[in-house]
């Protein structure tokens, strides 16, 4: 996986998990919606990268 994707698929996966937890944590159900979003995002991004490593191989 390049640095440059495994980074940002990392950052994305943080800033998820953040934005759902303060989300919840102040009652929003919209922000701890795009949160999760977020999250599996990062989620998606790390995996597809995984697998380009996989055929790299």
């Amino acid at each position: 996986m390049s640095n440059k994707e495994k980074g940002r698929a990392k950052a994305e996966q943080a800033k998820g998990k953040l934005k759902e937890t303060a989300g919840r944590a102040v009652g929003n159900e919209r922000m701890t919606a795009e949160g999760r979003a977020e999250k599996t995002k990062g989620n998606a991004r790390q995996a597809k990268e995984k697998i380009k490593d996989v055929f790299k191989g």
